[in-house]
């Protein structure tokens, strides 16, 4: 299967690169189709999210966005809300699980957030 990563900017390169050491380690098969988007590829090209990001994501149907600065002030959407609307993307779901390793208000704690 082959993944749409978009590795972003600042920190997201890291964390890009960590959660795909993460899921090659778990011998998941994934082939990973790298892009970057965001800030970062704003100041080098004058594009926010390129071309090259967009046929990605149409190729292969499945992606993993890492984080990215969103420009403030600078008179267009964040990469987040430009690739909702493009795609019609309506939810952020956000499982979360205790998982016995610290002291937590609650026990046994799981439950998704849709937002």
């Amino acid at each position: 299967m082959k993944v749409t990563m978009i590795t972003g900017d600042g920190i997201g390169e890291e964390i890009a690169q960590s959660a795909m050491d993460v899921i090659d380690a778990s011998g998941a098969g994934i082939a990973w189709d790298i892009v970057r988007a965001g800030e970062a590829v704003y100041e080098e090209t004058g594009v926010l999210i390129p071309d090259k990001v967009y046929e990605s994501l149409e190729q292969n149907k499945v992606a993993l966005k890492a984080p990215m600065t969103t420009p403030i002030g600078k008179g267009f959407r964040s990469v987040n809300v430009s690739l909702r609307k493009k795609y019609d993307l309506y939810a952020n779901i956000r499982p979360v699980q205790s998982i016995g390793t610290l002291e937590t208000l609650f026990e046994k704690l799981d439950l998704v957030l849709f937002t």
